[in-house]
């Protein structure tokens, strides 16, 4: 239970809150680049802030205030430019610093006026990584933004979704150090959506939490679980301060204010060893849905049923009404952490995990329980040995509405056919004539 005090402490993100600028220190991930194959620019609202996301004709990124510092004009509206953003209003003509670098009838009128050097709108760096769009809105010199290692795998198959979430982002983020969930909400919630009244998932038998450099890992062993599974040796890991990181998969909850919040979620699947080498051109981004045709939360898959969970417990979670048991010990921790980070901070020390060394971000490795089913030159009969990647070569389990033609992609990149099926295999079952 916390306090009316210390949950509006961590709940609240927008422009001078504690959390808020704590969290505007690391490099977020916003969207995906290739939302911009098709359009140019979208309004988008982070930290309780309205901007611009944009690429300019040049190819280069920028994020900006949605007000033109002219008349305040929406910029959503205005149009890109060899280099920035250009209102449709009076043509004022803006770069990605959020420098004004066209001022057109001032600039015939009086060349000599000094009004355009000193026009200037707030404006965030952008950077792509990962086929993701990554901003940084705390106060300069950034920290280097890192690449972790699933971002260097050769010959996989990536996709990027975004989801919409209409409550508080730390609900949503205190699901990443909630192991037993998995058991009811994933397992059993889904056998008895079936119709089915067991039998039950195997029980959660021992839980354990550990605070690591870049966030901490959640352990556990359930029923039936093999002896040194990495599962307990290893774990999953909550990525501070903002994801989720599985091995094959992130999750980020991004605030977008402090009722909203922005699901980034990143997938990645290895390609059968006989498809190797495969180079991903292009990597698709899309939307997915949260609620059914009648208003009713979709549950059928995995994040799906996890939004669930955080809406069902309002916009903003009272956690003054909540009571924690002795699997939540890794909530406490971690919303301490968070407490002991704002201090820190307010002492002039690095938040948490930030790394200001180029060589250390260029390659950084994360605790990661699934790692020999995440490498390269797998084949299809080790592929055939592994119930989790079969499974995932028939459904994607994550989220609602994975569009048709990703899913084409992604078959052809696998070599399977709509059923999961590997092609080789129905091949080679046709009889010779």
């Amino acid at each position: 239970m916390l306090t009316k005090e210390k949950n509006e402490l961590l709940t609240r993100v927008g422009p001078g809150t504690e959390m808020g600028e704590y969290l505007r220190r690391y490099w977020t991930p916003i969207g995906g680049a290739s939302e911009f194959d098709d359009k140019d620019m979208k309004p988008i609202r982070l930290f309780g802030e309205d901007l611009v996301l944009y690429k300019d004709m040049s190819g280069t990124f920028g994020l900006v205030d949605r007000q033109c510092p002219h008349r305040r004009a929406d910029l959503s509206y205005g149009f890109v430019e060899k280099t920035g953003i250009r209102c449709n209003y009076h043509g004022w003509l803006m770069d990605e610093s959020g420098q004004v670098i066209e001022q057109p009838f001032e600039d015939t009128a009086n060349p000599k006026n000094p009004l355009r050097e000193k026009c200037k709108i707030k404006a965030y760096p952008v950077k792509e990584l990962g086929g993701l769009l990554w901003t940084y809105m705390g106060p300069l010199p950034a920290p280097e933004l890192p690449v972790h290692e699933p971002f260097a795998r050769k010959n996989n198959f990536v996709h990027v979704a975004l989801s919409d979430i209409p409550c508080n982002w730390f609900q949503c983020q205190e699901n990443s150090i909630d192991p037993v969930h998995f058991e009811w909400m994933h397992d059993n919630w889904s056998i008895r959506q079936k119709g089915d009244l067991g039998p039950y998932a195997t029980k959660h038998l021992k839980v354990a939490f550990d605070e690591v450099e870049h966030g901490f890992v959640y352990r556990r062993v359930r029923e039936g679980q093999p002896d040194g599974s990495t599962l307990w040796t290893v774990g999953r890991m909550f990525l501070w301060p903002l994801g989720f990181y599985l091995g094959g998969h992130y999750e980020w909850r991004v605030p977008v204010d402090d009722e909203n919040t922005l699901s980034v979620t990143w997938f990645s699947s290895q390609v059968p060893a006989e498809q190797e080498p495969y180079i991903q051109k292009r990597i698709p981004t899309w939307h997915s849905p949260i609620k059914q045709p009648n208003g009713r939360w979709i549950t059928s898959h995995v994040i799906n049923q996890d939004i669930v969970a955080w809406v069902g417990q309002g916009i903003i979670s009272d956690r003054t009404k909540e009571t924690l048991g002795a699997s939540d010990r890794g909530i406490s921790m971690i919303r301490n952490r968070f407490f002991e980070e704002l201090e820190a901070v307010k002492q002039g020390k690095d938040p948490k995990g930030t790394i200001r060394d180029p060589e250390t971000a260029k390659f950084v490795d994360l605790p990661n329980a699934n790692r020999d089913i995440y490498r390269s030159g797998l084949t299809r009969a080790e592929f055939k040995k592994n119930p989790q990647l079969m499974n995932g070569l028939k459904r994607f389990p994550f989220l609602a509405g994975l569009p048709v033609e990703i899913r084409e992609e992604f078959n052809r990149a696998m070599g399977v056919d709509e059923n999961g099926e590997f092609l080789a295999d129905k091949a080679a079952k046709v009889p010779a004539e």
